[in-house]
């Protein structure tokens, strides 16, 4: 975004007040990422702290001409994340966000019982399909960019999703054959 290296030419020029907006702009998705990847909802925005921390020490080696900064900055938190899933190899379930409900408590075993499979089969995947998949399904990011994230060509990337999507297609069956 053009608005990005305005705000970041800024920050450079002594304004480190800015930095807000950038915070406040990619907080979520950050967060969002690390989530998918790290699967700890209470150490994932410890991550997105230090992830924000690093860009902002790391601000003046970022080159527009290179990668937006939404790219770097995802960049930058998966290493972030795959360092603490090397530290800590974490085992837990995210709990089901609560909504009002309206299902039976049959469709609310079967929901259940299909999102812990989900995390774990997620968990299960390797590290490097599992950030593609993450990325690309669950916060929509394009294949170029993905590939630019993870330091590799845009063909090993739909190879890396689509074999995710097969060992989660495996993982899952069971359950009542919909994905």
């Amino acid at each position: 975004m053009n608005e990005d290296v305005n705000i970041i030419r800024d920050i450079l020029n002594g304004d480190i007040d800015s930095f807000k907006f950038l915070v406040q702009r990619y907080q979520k998705p950050v967060i969002s990422m690390i989530k998918n990847i790290i699967n700890d909802p209470h150490l994932c925005e410890d991550i997105a702290q230090d992830v924000f921390f690093a860009a902002f020490r790391k601000l003046k080696s970022f080159d527009s001409a290179r990668s937006s900064f939404s790219t770097w900055l995802f960049t930058i938190a998966k290493n972030k994340s795959l360092n603490a899933l090397k530290k800590k190899r974490i085992l837990s379930i995210n709990p089901i966000p609560e909504k009002a409900d309206t299902n039976t408590p049959s469709e609310n075993l079967q929901n259940k019982e299909f999102f812990d499979m989900l995390d774990k089969a997620l968990y299960d995947l390797p590290v490097k399909q599992k950030v593609a998949f993450v990325l690309a399904e669950f916060e929509n990011l394009p294949y170029q960019e993905i590939a630019q994230i993870q330091g590799v060509r845009t063909g090993t990337v739909k190879s890396r999703i689509n074999r995710a999507k097969v060992k989660l297609a495996i993982a899952l069956k069971g359950l009542n054959g919909d994905i």
